[in-house]
């Protein structure tokens, strides 16, 4: 089995369901899985892609997307999604790592994908161009290529590149295996079925594990909106439009929603029956907010894209729970999901008692097999078979686990260690903060000072004293408190949306005042 096949045969059962959607665009099953079928012998006929080979896809979100995925799978080639927002260097670095043999790409993007592939003698098809793309799957048969049944569990299927800390993209690389138990996982979790219209509104390569496969593997359609810029009101045309069941947003988004929202957005969202959110937190006051208006449509997502995504989850029931009589939940990433096992260990890799702080570790099948071509970056991040975070957290009686910060974002201040996540949700309490992040810069005295930057929502205002005046006036001790607060227009963001804080930290890190 392989999610080439999984196609097939939702194509035999219900040819004439609605795979995916895109604006005005449709596609039904039986047509993607033509189309798939073709781009798979054009890519081993044509241009000679043997198993395992990498195909690679820079293109924004739009359907055609699934059908790449689908006829890399097909011809046993490996899925290379790459993220529009990389920088031409980021992609630079990629294109070293990966070598891709082709590069499919869109109009816009053509003079770019020429510059990183013509010096690689990498193939290029462009789709909206008659003669590229469309041409090459006129010129190939529709019926599903032998190499469909020669692609098993174990052989790699995509790889999914992610900036991380250091800046430096990370190519995580997984096996079919592993992303056909992530996509039953998700089919769980996420109540997806053959009846569900998931809408993919962060950017594609994000939503491989997440989304595509386990839609694709249940017959639900999959449905792409504009991801350059969140629009609330575009939200809710294609949700009305398409009648969109599910989808996932980012915390960003969500406060974007509240803030646009004129009255009407619960009545046009009402066919959304399950919305994920994660990424980063949500302010426990803004989240009883979302939950009042659009009722426990709500699942947080706490993982890694090296585990294929799904780690912890705070389900539905939680966050009603959470606003019966549990509001301690709202702070929590809930609990594992199914097929994963989560600890909290110390620096030797052994479980520290319930309620201490430690590494969050995961355990389970859908685990990455590694970074790809970088086996001493895999040996730091998988040990004895653990895929460790980078996250300090906790778990209590009931196995809730509770984020206190990634590691590499602690604040040494005075030999002691500082999460900035705690000054960040004090400063979230103050109404007009739409977006904090507080982080360590350099200082004579203490080794690090703290310090606090904030975006404010549109037509709120505060001060910098103002918002002093509330982390002084909290519990936090004195030495978590922040020197300074800057108050910026806007908050730097990775490729998925999340509040970049090693460009907020570099930002101030040079020059950094002394207190």
């Amino acid at each position: 089995m392989n999610v080439g096949l999984a196609i097939s045969r939702i194509a035999a059962r219900a040819p004439h369901s609605l795979a995916l959607f895109d604006g005005p665009r449709t596609l039904d099953y039986r047509t993607l899985d033509e189309r798939s079928n073709r781009l798979a012998h054009c890519l081993r006929d044509a241009h000679g892609v043997a198993a395992g080979e990498r195909v690679a896809l820079l293109v924004h979100n739009r359907m055609e997307v699934v059908e790449v995925l689908a006829g890399c799978a097909k011809a046993g080639a490996v899925y290379v999604g790459l993220n529009f927002r990389m920088t031409p260097s980021e992609l630079q670095s990629v294109f070293d790592n990966a070598q891709p043999r082709v590069l499919i790409t869109e109009p816009e993007f053509e003079a770019l994908a020429h510059a990183l592939a013509d010096a690689r003698g990498i193939a290029v098809l462009v789709l909206e161009r008659p003669a590229s793309y469309e041409a090459a799957l006129a010129a190939a048969p529709a019926s599903l290529p032998a190499s469909a049944y020669t692609v098993f569990p174990a052989d790699p299927f995509a790889i999914v590149y992610t900036s991380g800390t250091t800046g430096l993209p990370k190519g995580i690389l997984f096996d079919h295996a592993a992303a056909l138990q992530h996509g039953t996982v998700a089919c769980l979790e996420y109540e997806i079925t053959a009846d569900s219209r998931y809408l993919i509104q962060i950017p594609h390569n994000s939503c491989v594990n997440i989304t595509m496969v386990p839609a694709l593997m249940a017959g639900a359609a999959i449905g792409f909106a504009e991801s350059r810029g969140f629009n609330s009101y575009a939200l809710c045309d294609t949700v009305q439009q398409h009648q969109v069941t599910h989808t996932f947003l980012v915390p960003t988004m969500l406060a974007t929603l509240l803030e646009q929202d004129p009255g009407d957005f619960p009545q046009r969202l009402r066919s959304i029956t399950t919305l994920g959110y994660g990424s980063s937190p949500i302010p426990a006051e803004r989240l009883r907010t979302l939950i009042a208006k659009y009722g426990p449509i709500f699942i947080q997502l706490y993982g890694m894209a090296e585990i294929a995504s799904i780690g912890t989850l705070l389900r539905k029931q939680d966050h009603v729970r959470a606003l019966d009589d549990m509001p301690h939940l709202l702070t929590s990433c809930g609990r594992p999901s199914f097929a994963t096992t989560v600890r909290v260990v110390d620096p030797a890799g052994a479980e520290v008692p319930l309620g201490e702080n430690g590494e969050i570790v995961f355990g389970g099948p859908h685990t990455m097999r590694g970074y790809f071509r970088e086996p001493d970056r895999t040996a730091k991040a998988l040990i004895g078979g653990w895929l460790h975070s980078g996250d300090v957290g906790r778990v209590d009686e009931q196995g809730y686990f509770y984020i206190v910060d990634r590691i590499k974002d602690l604040i040494i201040r005075g030999g002691y260690n500082l999460a900035p996540s705690e000054v960040e949700k004090v400063l979230y309490t103050h109404p007009a903060v739409l977006d904090a992040a507080v982080v360590g810069i350099p200082d004579d005295k203490w080794g690090e000072s703290v310090l606090a930057v904030v975006a404010l929502r549109p037509g709120h205002s505060a001060t910098a004293d103002e918002l002093l005046a509330v982390c002084r006036a909290s519990s936090l001790s004195s030495i978590k408190q922040p020197e300074r607060v800057e108050i910026v227009d806007s908050m730097p963001r990775n490729t998925i949306g999340k509040i970049d804080k090693r460009a907020v930290r570099e930002r101030y890190w040079q020059g950094a005042r002394k207190v």
